[in-house]
């Protein structure tokens, strides 16, 4: 089902998905092939919330597999995306300096298992709060960029390393600076760690000048959000900005407000992995049409 990209779609009961984007559940090589089948289109892998480090049977016995798990099944995409990003919380927090450095050095060298030339980082609240990102960029360099891929232009923002979170005004400045000679027809896409809107404060669910961020937004035409931190998949649209968050490959969280209290979802023996996952963007050229696909790490 394609949109127009002045349309928007109402995706079942979940949220409305923003226009000019197709979104479609549970697709494989189809999705990929569908980008791919234009000289202009593209594929990249969302990967987000690894929590390298994290331990507890109760949540996920498998904990030092999941990565690898993971990893093993972006390799086996076909065809091949052209990037992977890594939304954040690459470890999980500790108060040891030395112990979160071991955990990034760790992290980084099972991710070298990707098959895929390029692979790019941003920290999560996890990485970075603690230490101001100091430890994240030894290991991964900047976490806050921009980089244009096949006519899209891709910010990564980083919304963690304030252990406030927030970007901040330098990073605004900047963010200013990076979008002003863009022209209001290119596509957008950014990359974050926190939602940029007010999902569930309370929960910590949010980014507190995010508003500032999608102010500079407003006057491109196609703007796609992707970002990590909540652990499953969840999808707004405000005004012409979609926004999309991936599921974790650690352990999933409920759904905004559905509990009293926010906690890990408990590993399901009769249902291993579930939750876990993660996901492939094929965009079909110019920002026209773009398919979500999610990829489960539970197998058949």
């Amino acid at each position: 089902m394609e949109l127009d990209r002045r349309r928007f779609l109402q995706h079942s009961a979940l949220a409305t998905v923003g226009a000019g984007v197709v979104f479609s559940l549970g697709l494989r090589g189809g999705a990929l092939a569908a980008a791919h089948a234009r000289d202009d289109g593209f594929v990249f892998a969302q990967l987000s919330d690894t929590h390298w480090g994290f331990a507890d049977p109760k949540v996920n016995p498998e904990a030092e597999h999941t990565l690898a798990r993971a990893i093993d099944a972006v390799n086996a995409l076909s065809p091949r995306p052209d990037f992977v990003v890594f939304t954040g919380d690459l470890t999980h927090t500790t108060d040891d300096d030395d112990e979160r450095r071991r955990r990034m050095a760790r992290f980084a060298e099972i991710a070298r298992g990707l098959r895929i030339d390029k692979v790019r980082m941003l920290p999560g609240e996890h990485d970075a709060s603690l230490d101001g990102g100091a430890a994240f960029r030894e290991h991964f360099g900047d976490p806050h960029y921009a980089f244009d891929h096949r006519g899209v232009h891709f910010v990564a923002l980083d919304n963690v390393s304030d252990p406030t979170g927030q970007v901040g005004a330098a990073q605004l400045a900047w963010l200013a600076d990076d979008l002003a000679s863009r022209d209001a027809e290119q596509p957008i896409v950014v990359l974050a760690h926190r939602p940029l809107f007010d999902l569930a404060p309370d929960w910590d669910w949010a980014t507190r000048d995010g508003a500032q961020v999608t102010t500079q937004l407003e006057r491109f035409r196609n703007v796609t959000v992707f970002y990590g931190h909540i652990h499953q998949e969840h999808h707004r649209t405000i005004g012409r900005i979609a926004h999309h968050a991936a599921t974790s490959l650690i352990f999933p969280l409920p759904a905004p407000h559905s509990v009293p209290k926010k906690a890990p979802v408990p590993w399901d023996p009769a249902r291993p992995w579930a939750g876990l996952g993660f996901r492939t963007v094929a965009e079909a050229g110019s920002g026209e049409r773009v398919v979500l696909a999610e990829h489960s790490l539970a197998r058949p």
